[in-house]
C-alpha cells in the first residue's frame, strides 16, 4: 500500500470516528430531551415536517384500548399543525375508571409541530362533585326551608301560647334537618374530594370507640344499647377521620332503625388482609328490593322513618366513598323485621397481616 492509499485509510478512520462521536452527542442530546419530555406530566409528542412522530414522553402513553383512541386524534391534529393550523379535541374514556384528556397541537417555528396531552380527569371530577353539591343541596334544602316558611307564617298568626310552643318546636327540628343535611353534604363532598387522605396505622379499637361515643346518648334516649367487643386487629392502614366518620354512619344508622330496647352490636374481625368491622341491629330490616340501593345518596328506604329520626340519606354514601378511598368495600345483609348488619372491609397495617 502507497504512503498515499494509507493516508486516504487514515483520512477516513478520523472522519469516521468524528462521525460516530458526533452520533454519541446526538443520542445523548435526544437522550436529555426525552428525559425533559418525561419529567413533564402533561404528554408530549413532537412530530416533524410531515406529522410522522419522532419523540414522545412516558406521559404520552395511554394505555389499553384508549391509546387506539388518543393517536387518532393526535395524528389528525398533528397533521394540521404542520399546515399551520392549530387544534384541539376533548376526549372521555370511559374506563375504568373515566378519564378525561385535552389534546392540544401546535406549530412549530421551522416546521414541525408538538401534541400536548393534558390528563384534566381530576379537574372534571372537581367540578362534577361542585356541580352535584350545589343540585343536592337546593333540592334537599327545599322541604326544610320550605316547611320553616310556613311555620313561621303560622307562628305570625296566632296568638296561642300552646300553638305557638309547637310551632316553635316544629320550627327547631327543621332548622337542625337543615343543619345535619349540609354538614352531611359538606362531609361527603370533602372524602369525595380528598381521596384516601393520609395513609397512617390506625388503632382500630380508639376509632370504632370514639365513634360509639359519639351515639350512646342519643342510642340511651331512644332505648338502644350499643354493644362493643372483640375488636381485631390492633391496627389498620388508612385515614383516621375518615375511618371513624364511616362507622360513626353506621352506627347512627343502626341506632336510628332500631327499635326501643334492642342492641347494636360493633364488632371486627380479621380476614386475611382485611379487617371487617360489622355494625348489626335487631331493627326493622330492609327489604330485598331495596338492598341494592341502600348507599345511594338520599336513598331512603322508608321515608317516614327518615322524617321522625332526622335522616339525610347521606350516611350510607359517605360510607361507601370512605371504603372506596381504601380500596376496601361494604356491605349489608338483611331480613325485614330481623335487622341488618353492615360490613366494612379495611386493610390492615402490615404488622396484622398474617394468615393470608
Amino acid at each position: 500500500m502507497s504512503w498515499f492509499a494509507r493516508g486516504e485509510v487514515d483520512e477516513l478512520q478520523r472522519a469516521l470516528a468524528q462521525e460516530r462521536a458526533e452520533r454519541r452527542a446526538t443520542d445523548a442530546e435526544v437522550d436529555r430531551l426525552r428525559a425533559a419530555l418525561d419529567a413533564v406530566p402533561a404528554g408530549l409528542i413532537l412530530a416533524d415536517a410531515s406529522g410522522r412522530p419522532v419523540l414522545w414522553s412516558r406521559a404520552a402513553s395511554v394505555g389499553g384500548h384508549a391509546d387506539v383512541l388518543v393517536e387518532e386524534a393526535v395524528e389528525r391534529l398533528l397533521t394540521a399543525a404542520v399546515a399551520g393550523e392549530p387544534g384541539e379535541q376533548r376526549l372521555t374514556l370511559f374506563g375504568p375508571p373515566q378519564r378525561v384528556l385535552l389534546v392540544r397541537a401546535i406549530p412549530l417555528e421551522g416546521g414541525g409541530a408538538i401534541a400536548v396531552i393534558d390528563d384534566l380527569s381530576d379537574r372534571a371530577r372537581v367540578d362534577a362533585v361542585r356541580t352535584d353539591f350545589v343540585a343536592n343541596i337546593s333540592h334537599e334544602l327545599k322541604t326544610p326551608v320550605g316547611a320553616l316558611a310556613v311555620l313561621a307564617e303560622a307562628l305570625a298568626d296566632s296568638d296561642d301560647v300552646t300553638v305557638n310552643q309547637r310551632l316553635a318546636n316544629k320550627m327547631v327540628e327543621e332548622a337542625h334537618r337543615a343543619s345535619h343535611t349540609i354538614d352531611d353534604l359538606l362531609e361527603l363532598s370533602r372524602i369525595e374530594l380528598g381521596g384516601v387522605g393520609d395513609r397512617d396505622d390506625v388503632q382500630l379499637a380508639a376509632a370504632i370507640g370514639e365513634a360509639a361515643a359519639r351515639h350512646r346518648l342519643t342510642a340511651e334516649t331512644r332505648g338502644v344499647t350499643l354493644k362493643v367487643g372483640g375488636i381485631v386487629p390492633d391496627s389498620v392502614v388508612g385515614d383516621r377521620l375518615q375511618l371513624v366518620s364511616a362507622v360513626s354512619n353506621l352506627i347512627d344508622n343502626a341506632v336510628k332503625y332500631s327499635n326501643r330496647g334492642g342492641a347494636v352490636h360493633i364488632t371486627s374481625s380479621q380476614s386475611g388482609r382485611w379487617a371487617e368491622i360489622e355494625v348489626a341491629d335487631e331493627g326493622i330490616g330492609i327489604p330485598t328490593r331495596d338492598l341494592d340501593r341502600v348507599f345511594e345518596r338520599f336513598y331512603r328506604v322508608d321515608r317516614a322513618r327518615s322524617r321522625d329520626t332526622g335522616g339525610t340519606g347521606l350516611g350510607l354514601a359517605i360510607v361507601r366513598h370512605v371504603a372506596h378511598n381504601h380500596g376496601g368495600e361494604v356491605t349489608v345483609r338483611s331480613r325485614e323485621g330481623e335487622g341488618s348488619t353492615f360490613t366494612l372491609r379495611i386493610p390492615v397495617s402490615e404488622g396484622n397481616r398474617h394468615g393470608q
